[in-house]
């Protein structure tokens, strides 16, 4: 089995890279809103199981899970409407985390996304873990992914999000298909940063699991809208002060199925009015803010842990 990497504790060690986003923006903030209905396992897609993540706690097994279905179903045939007006109106990017077999079940989903003017990235063929998955199988299921996507759309996923965790080889698998921009399997930085995969400095983009709506699931931490806005605006206060001295990048998870039910919907509203009146914040795709970070801080410049990368002024 190939050994994991080596984990990096220190990041930036207080020292990151003193660069500015465009107009001067100290934090840059990134919504990422997951695509994956369609790609959820299902016995009746064919699957080997149910998926077992969903609003209700007993997952069926040994037979088509109709009420998994049903849920799921919401996020397209009304949620992503919902969600797509809000962000209309608030004129804020998203970038889609979509998986292949998704946008395979619903294509007129995802040509409006990109006809909008959103990002389209990749988040696994479907919607699974790809821990412990055989490399032969990853490989061919990265590769069916981004090739989907790319026919569905007419556009190339550039960035790549694993549900849930990432295979030991899954980094380096992107790399050696050569599509891929950057990736967001991590959790660990308010900033992005580069790693040495297969011989080249590869650009991260940490994502974040505190600032989303699947806390509404599970320990249902957010129950009403507004504590959504209310927690996500107390990362959004700390990060826009922070960023006065240093750059900053807030990233916030939404799915189709969940905050675009009509009582959580408000809560995503009355998050963008807030975050729109402040200076300083540039709301960006992904894509967008791999593009940037790799033009101020290039990929030959990083020089290890704990050492800030050079800025190109």
């Amino acid at each position: 089995m190939t050994p994991p990497p080596a984990r990096d504790l220190q990041g930036y060690g207080g020292n990151p890279p003193s660069l500015a986003w465009p107009g001067g923006a100290g934090l840059a903030v990134s919504l990422v809103l997951n695509i994956e209905e369609g790609a959820e396992l299902s016995l009746a897609d064919g699957d080997e199981r149910n998926e077992a993540v969903h609003e209700v706690v007993q997952p069926v097994e040994g037979a088509p899970d109709l009420c998994l279905a049903s849920h799921f179903e919401y996020g397209t045939r009304a949620g992503y409407w919902r969600i797509a007006e809000v962000l209309s109106q608030a004129r804020v990017p998203v970038t889609l985390n979509a998986c292949g077999r998704a946008v395979e079940a619903a294509p007129w989903l995802a040509r409006d996304a990109v006809g909008r003017g959103h990002e389209i990235a990749c988040h696994g063929w479907r919607w699974e873990s790809h821990a412990g998955m055989d490399e032969a199988r990853e490989r061919a299921s990265i590769a069916r992914a981004y090739a989907a996507i790319e026919r569905v759309c007419g556009v190339a996923p550039r960035g790549w999000h694993t549900k849930s965790s990432a295979s030991v080889n899954t980094r380096r698998l992107l790399v050696e298909h050569g599509g891929f921009h950057y990736d967001s399997d991590a959790y660990n930085d308010d900033l992005p940063y580069y790693v040495p995969v297969a011989g080249r400095q590869h650009l991260v983009l940490p994502y974040a699991f505190d600032t989303n709506d699947m806390r509404f699931f599970g320990t249902h931490a957010f129950v009403r809208g507004h504590e959504f806005t209310d927690y996500v605006m107390d990362a959004f206060d700390e990060l826009h002060r922070e960023s006065r001295h240093e750059p900053r990048m807030l990233s916030v998870g939404l799915h189709l199925r969940i905050i675009g039910r009509a009582a959580r919907i408000g809560g995503l509203r009355r998050l963008l009015a807030a975050m729109r009146e402040r200076d300083g914040v540039w709301f960006a795709t992904r894509g967008q803010i791999a593009s940037h970070w790799r033009s101020q801080v290039p990929p030959e410049s990083w020089a290890g842990a704990g050492v800030a990368p050079t800025v190109r002024n």
